[in-house]
């Protein structure tokens, strides 16, 4: 991936639908060239989906958690418990005390508190705990700029 292909990704990034004429004049390439290179990129993997950002709360899911889960056994094989439920929007093994680090989206905290209970009754889960958000300052994609080349 070169300096090129970054540019291109961050410009993505911003924006999804910029036409590939708008794409390639912004990096300097033609609008074919520009998209023969975004379906490159594709194809290898490093994007791996066009998606659209939508304001949580106005779907009404208000509420943010951070979810520690703690276990009696090893957790790597829990993926599709965790994906099961649908408020969790990512689940990430970690190392530390806790064994997994939910992201976890409700529109009350009675449904926060029914997901707890779901998480509890996924095996090998003994413990959880939960820090809600009250703000966001940011959040950011990460920035193929900021990458070494040749990464």
């Amino acid at each position: 991936m070169d300096a090129t292909d970054r540019e291109l990704i961050a410009l993505l990034q911003e924006d999804a639908t910029s036409a590939y004429a708008a794409l390639g004049k912004a990096v300097g390439l033609s609008a074919g060239a520009a998209h023969e290179r975004v379906r490159k990129l594709r194809e290898r993997g490093v994007i791996r989906r066009t998606t659209v950002d939508v304001d949580p709360a106005a779907l009404g899911r208000g509420v943010l958690a951070f979810v520690m889960v703690e276990s009696s056994a090893w957790m790597g094989e829990s993926a599709e418990a965790f994906a099961a439920i649908p408020e969790i929007q990512e689940a990430h093994v970690i190392a530390g005390t806790a064994s997994v680090l939910v992201k976890v989206r409700t529109a009350t905290t009675e449904q926060l508190q029914d997901v707890l209970r779901r998480l509890y009754a996924i095996e090998g889960v003994s413990g959880t705990q939960a820090t809600v958000s009250l703000e966001t300052f940011f959040e950011r994609p990460v920035s193929p700029l900021d990458t070494p080349l040749g990464t």
